[in-house]
C-alpha cells in the first residue's frame, strides 16, 4: 500500500483530484467540489514538475521491483506458506486498491498481508489506505472470505535502519576531505499540518524514532556528523510542522556552510518529492545559498539490503502468527472520523478471527 503517482502526464489531473478529495489527508468545506477546484488550479504546475523528472512518477516501477524481490526471497525462506504473491494497491492512482482486491479474489488468495510502504504511521497516509481498504473489501468481499493481517509501521526495523545508513554513508564518502566530517545531515520528511499533529497523530514521533536509530547506526560506523530533522512539501494556508527543509537550507548557507547531505527519511522509493523537490527545487536553493556540495542520499529503491529488509519484515510477521500491532488498535487522543473508528473495529475483528484460526 502506498500513495502512488501518475504514470503519465494524462494521469496528473485525476491523481490530484483523488488526492484533494481525500478527507483523511486534508479536510475542506464541500470537499468533492473544493478538491476538484484545487486540482484544476495546480495541475499545470504539477505537470511541469513531472516533465522535469521524465513525464511521470517512477513509484510503480520501484514498487514492483521491491515486491518481486521480496516474494522471491519469501518463497525460499518460508516454503510452508509459498507461493507468495504481491499486489500493488495505490491510494490515488492505478494500480489501485479495488484492482488489487479484485485480483486477489480472482486468484483464490486465502490470506492477505496489508503491508504499508509508509514505514512511519500517519492517519493521513497508512490510515487513509486502510480506510479505503475497508470500504473496498466490504464491497468486493462482503462474505469476508479473505483473511487480513497488517504490517502498519516498521520505521525502526534494524534492516531498514542499516539500509538508510548505507545510503547516507555513501554520500558522506563523496564529500571533500575538508568538510566531510562537519557537513550537516538533514533528514527530510513530508510535513503535516499542525492540527493533525495536535490530535495526536504518531507520525512525528515515529519519524524521529527512525532518525534516532539511523544516527545511532551511523555513529557505530564512525560517522559523527551533526544532523537535524526537517520537514518538506508544505502547501496552502495552514500552519505546518517545521522547520521547513527549504528554509533550513537557506539558513545554513547564509551562516557559511558550503555542504549538506539530504536524506529522504520518510520515503523508500524515488518519486516527485525526491527527484523534483529535493534534487531540482532545493538543489537550486542550495546553489543560490552558496552550498557547493549538495548531496542527496539515494532512495532505497531496489537496494538489495532493502529488499532483504522487506522480506525479513514479512517473514517475521508470518513466523509470529500474523500479529496485529497494539499501536494500530489505539485511537488518537484527539477527534477521529467515524470511518477511522469503523476501520479500526474491522481490523480488531480480523485480528480476533486470526487468533481463532490459530487455536
Amino acid at each position: 500500500m502506498n500513495m502512488g503517482g501518475p504514470r503519465t502526464q494524462n494521469d496528473v489531473g485525476q491523481f490530484l483530484t483523488n488526492l484533494f478529495s481525500d478527507r483523511d489527508i486534508i479536510k475542506l468545506p464541500m470537499q468533492s467540489i473544493a478538491g476538484q477546484v484545487i486540482a484544476r488550479r495546480r495541475v499545470g504546475k504539477i505537470k511541469e514538475q513531472y516533465m522535469q523528472i521524465g513525464g511521470g512518477s517512477p513509484i510503480e516501477k520501484w514498487t514492483r521491483a521491491q515486491g518481486s524481490g521480496m516474494v522471491k526471497q519469501l518463497d525460499r525462506t518460508n516454503p510452508d506458506t509459498a507461493p507468495h504473491s504481491y499486489y500493488v494497491g495505490f491510494r490515488y492512482t492505478e494500480p489501485n486498491t479495488p484492482q488489487a482486491v479484485e485480483d486477489m479474489i480472482a486468484d483464490g488468495v486465502d490470506h492477505v498481508i496489508a503491508f504499508t510502504q509508509y514505514q512511519q504511521f500517519s492517519g493521513s497516509t497508512t490510515g487513509s489506505n486502510l480506510n479505503e481498504l475497508y470500504r473496498v473489501q466490504k464491497r468486493l468481499d462482503p462474505e469476508s472470505k479473505l483473511q487480513w493481517s497488517f504490517i502498519d509501521r516498521w520505521g525502526t526495523h534494524p534492516k531498514l535502519v542499516s539500509s538508510f545508513a548505507d545510503r547516507v554513508e555513501a554520500q558522506i564518502a563523496k564529500l571533500t576531505d575538508d568538510v566531510r566530517h562537519a557537513t550537516p545531515i538533514l533528514f527530510s520528511a513530508h510535513s503535516l499540518p499542525l492540527n493533525v499533529v495536535d490530535r495526536g497523530d504518531p507520525y512525528v514521533a515515529e519519524v524521529g524514532g527512525t532518525v534516532a536509530y539511523v544516527v545511532n547506526e551511523l555513529r557505530r560506523r564512525g560517522v559523527n556528523n551533526p544532523y537535524r530533522l526537517v520537514w518538506q512539501s508544505a502547501v496552502g494556508p495552514l500552519r505546518w510542522l517545521g522547520p521547513q527543509t527549504e528554509a533550513t537550507i537557506r539558513h545554513y548557507g547564509s551562516i557559511g556552510y558550503s555542504s549538506l547531505v539530504m536524506v529522504p527519511i520518510a520515503f523508500t522509493s524515488d518519486h516527485i518529492e525526491t527527484l523534483f523537490e529535493l534534487d531540482i527545487e532545493y538543489g537550486k536553493v542550495a546553489r543560490e545559498a552558496g552550498i557547493s556540495q549538495y548531496m542527496r542520499a539515494e532512495a532505497l529503491n531496489d537496494h538489495p539490503p532493502f529488499i532483504d529488509a522487506l522480506a525479513t519484515i514479512v517473514k517475521e510477521h508470518i513466523d509470529a502468527g500474523f500479529p496485529t500491532s497494539p499501536q494500530l488498535l489505539l485511537p488518537d487522543p484527539g477527534s477521529e472520523s467515524a470511518q477511522t473508528i469503523t476501520t479500526r473495529k474491522w481490523i480488531a475483528a480480523q485480528a480476533a478471527r486470526q487468533a481463532e484460526r490459530k487455536k
